[in-house]
This record gives structure tokens, C-alpha cells and sequence, in this order.
């Protein structure tokens, strides 16, 4: 069993001095004695600063998920452990470890990040105290989506996880939006940080094996901090596909002993092929795909990440006009599709074209295929059936990311 070195989480004093803002001065050690405890990882009773150079090359994460059977792109993607299907089962009745370091993190910080984001963004940042999190999104003075970015609010600084597609986006436009009174600094700390997600209904038996049981039925996006080889980790309440599950943020140099630890708690690696076909099936929509300047943050569906009593913020014109004037004009479904179809294709109804499919994957068994796409509103209701492109047959289903989005009331 790998043996870890782990601050757990302190107490109100002790944490709040030992948030980790990713970016520590150097040699700056916070005496904490919390007092031993039996436990599968080792206490440390020291915190230590965050290393932003890269990671010693002994830490090489790469390395030692190849010796589990991974199969790498060249741009240093886990595409697969050839175990694609049994980790979708995971998904459902056990759990799953997916390795998302090429997903964007932005450290946002300075006196003013919070009302700089806050402007920036969907979501109400000034309700949220240090230690809680949201998901936000990105969009377009018109209020077109740009990407959902899941937000962590930090003692010194908000982290950001973002899709691959988006984080120089995000962070260019971030950067052109200060002004010269802001107290504002943006930086991409991608490559100084590594990303695992935990997914499943034994997610939470992990983290009580791990002595992390602390965090389990926290609100989603509660997050703390922990110290493992003596570099620090930041665990939070559920992942970026759904409120379930764990997420854990943290150096390179601490990631290899980390993915060591959950595998030893029976969790099954995934890739990044698999997790593409559960982004479908759990209906989460992707930059380039249902994000996109044609398509508006509402007829996304993304209603629970957004504020409608927050003052004026990017888009927020477009959204109360579309609000008040019942101006959603279309949204977001899913599709169980009767053979494979091609992103693009037209959805029709009764031979009228009522929408577009915006993403296509084939499931575990070969008559599995699901879909996600746009339809005219009040053309379909779950359940309904559609044609999508010639003859394919495809029954709207409401799925999981989306299900939970709700429409904020005006309080």
C-alpha cells in the first residue's frame, strides 16, 4: 500500500492561515500540530510552499500510468487504459479515477478578484465565502456561451478548471478586462498543477478510506486543504460533470503518489475516450460543440449557474431580455439514437427541421448510441421521438448534467 504524508483539514484558525492560495512565498512553513491520528496516510504537521516549477523528473506522472497500461497522445493525453467499457460500468457501480491535467486551471487573485469575476461571469462570486465553490460560465456580451468554468474560492486567490479548448480564450480575455485600477492578476498555473476527478456511487467509501471523510455530503464545490509528500492538495465536493464524486487538485510532483493511493482503494482508471462518452451520456455541453457563438447560455439550459439578482455583469442584458420577453427560443436534450449518427446532422419532426445533433457516442454494447443536440422549444417533450439526419430514430431523454439545472427564481 502506498504510504502518503497528509495534513488533514485544521480548524477555523489553523485553515483559514493555511488556505492554499497556489502561490506561497518561499519557505513559508506554518507551525500546525494536529495531533496524530490512526490513519492510512501519515500526518504531516507542517505545510509547505507551492513549487511552481516543473516537477522533478523521478515525479514523472506520465510514467506511471503508462506502467498501468496507458496508452498516451502525443500532446501527453491519458487517451485510454483499454479498459473503456468496465470503466463506464465504474461509473455506475463503483468508481473511477480520470487523470483531466490537460483541462485549464486560472489563478484569478488580488484584492479585487472576487468583484472582478463576479462581473465577468454568470454566477454571484459575492455570495460565496472561502471554502465554497460554483460553476460559472464564460459568455459573449450576448450572452453566447463561451465554456462553464468550476470555481473554487480560495484565502488568497480563485482557481478556475476550465475546458482544454478555452483557458487561453478565457485567460486573454480575462487579461484585456482589467483596468488600470483593478487589483487583479490572472495566470495560468496548467502546467504547474495536476487534475484527478473521482466519479461514482464509492466515491465516498474512498475518501473514508483515505481519512478524507470529512468532506462527504459537503455542499458541491466545498473544498479543503492537505499537504501529501509535503506538497499542498486541494480536495473539493464533487467534479466538473456532476455534483457527485471528488476532485482533487494539486502539484505534479505529489500526483503519482496520489493516483497510487486511490487505485490501492479499488478505483478504475479511465481515460480520456472513455470520459468523452460520459461527458454525452451524463449530457454536460463542451466548447465547440453545444457551446458555441450560435448558441445562448439559456438554451443551454445552464440556468444553475447563473444569477438573475446580481446587478450588471457580461451578457447580463441578453439574459433579462431573454427572461422577460420569453425569448429562449430553443434547448439542450439528449437523444438514445437507434444507430450512429454524425454530429451536425438535422433533427426533423414529422419531416419539419426542428434542431441539430451536437454530439454523438456509441455506448458499451453496439446497439448503444446517444446524442446531444438543440430543438426548437415546444417541438418536442421527453420521450418524444425525432429523425435525425435520413432515417436515424432518436427518443429525447432528459440527461443527468442537465436535469439538475433549474431555472433561479428572483430571491
Amino acid at each position: 500500500m502506498t504510504t502518503l504524508t497528509v495534513a488533514p483539514s485544521l480548524n477555523a484558525r489553523h485553515q483559514a492561515a493555511a488556505a492554499l492560495p497556489w502561490r506561497l512565498p518561499q519557505n513559508a512553513a506554518f507551525g500546525f500540530h494536529p495531533k496524530p491520528l490512526p490513519m492510512l496516510w501519515s500526518i504531516s504537521a507542517h505545510s509547505s510552499p507551492f513549487n511552481l516549477d516543473p516537477p522533478p523528473i523521478d515525479h514523472d506522472f506520465l510514467d506511471v500510468v503508462k506502467t498501468a497500461g496507458a496508452e498516451i497522445s502525443q500532446d501527453g493525453i491519458v487517451e485510454t487504459f483499454l479498459n473503456d467499457d468496465e470503466a463506464l460500468d465504474a461509473v455506475d457501480n463503483g468508481v473511477v479515477v480520470v487523470d483531466l491535467s490537460h483541462f485549464g486551471r486560472i489563478r484569478v487573485s488580488g484584492e479585487d478578484r472576487v468583484q472582478f469575476l463576479h462581473n465577468q461571469s454568470t454566477a454571484n462570486f459575492e455570495c460565496l465565502q472561502e471554502g465554497q465553490g460554483c460553476d460559472t460560465v464564460f459568455v459573449t456580451p450576448t450572452a453566447r456561451t463561451i465554456d462553464i468554468a468550476h470555481a473554487w474560492l480560495m484565502q488568497n486567490a480563485i482557481t478556475l478548471v476550465v475546458s482544454p479548448e478555452t483557458c487561453r480564450t478565457i485567460t486573454e480575455m480575462l487579461n484585456k478586462y482589467i483596468f488600470f485600477a483593478d487589483k487583479v492578476e490572472i495566470q495560468d498555473i496548467t502546467k504547474q498543477t495536476s487534475f484527478l476527478v473521482l466519479v461514482g456511487p464509492k466515491s465516498g467509501q474512498v475518501m473514508e478510506n483515505l481519512n478524507l471523510g470529512d468532506l462527504i455530503g459537503k455542499p458541491y464545490g466545498t473544498h479543503q486543504h492537505f499537504n501529501v509528500d509535503r506538497q499542498p492538495v486541494t480536495i473539493g465536493v464533487g467534479n466538473i460533470i456532476s455534483e457527485g464524486g471528488f476532485s482533487l487538485l494539486m502539484s505534479p510532483a505529489a500526483a503519482p503518489s496520489i493516483w497510487k493511493a486511490v487505485l490501492n482503494q479499488g478505483a478504475i482508471p479511465m481515460g480520456s475516450n472513455a470520459w468523452n462518452k460520459l461527458r454525452i451520456v451524463q449530457g454536460r455541453p463542451a466548447p465547440g460543440r453545444e457551446l458555441t457563438n450560435e448558441f445562448n447560455v439559456l438554451e443551454a439550459s445552464l440556468w444553475s449557474s447563473i444569477s438573475l439578482n446580481k446587478g450588471c455583469y457580461k451578457g447580463q442584458e441578453t439574459i433579462s431580455r431573454l427572461i422577460t420577453y420569453d425569448g429562449i427560443k430553443q434547448r439542450l436534450w439528449g437523444f438514445h439514437l437507434s444507430a450512429a449518427a454524425e454530429p451536425g446532422s438535422i433533427i426533423t419532426v414529422d419531416g419539419k427541421k426542428v434542431g441539430k445533433l451536437t454530439s454523438y457516442t456509441s455506448g458499451r454494447k453496439q446497439s448503444e448510441h446517444f446524442g446531444l443536440g438543440y430543438i426548437k422549444r415546444q417541438a418536442v417533450s421527453e420521450g418524444d421521438t425525432v429523425i435525425i439526419g435520413d432515417n436515424i430514430k432518436g427518443t429525447v431523454v432528459e440527461v443527468p448534467f442537465l436535469s439538475h439545472q433549474r431555472p433561479p427564481s428572483a430571491n
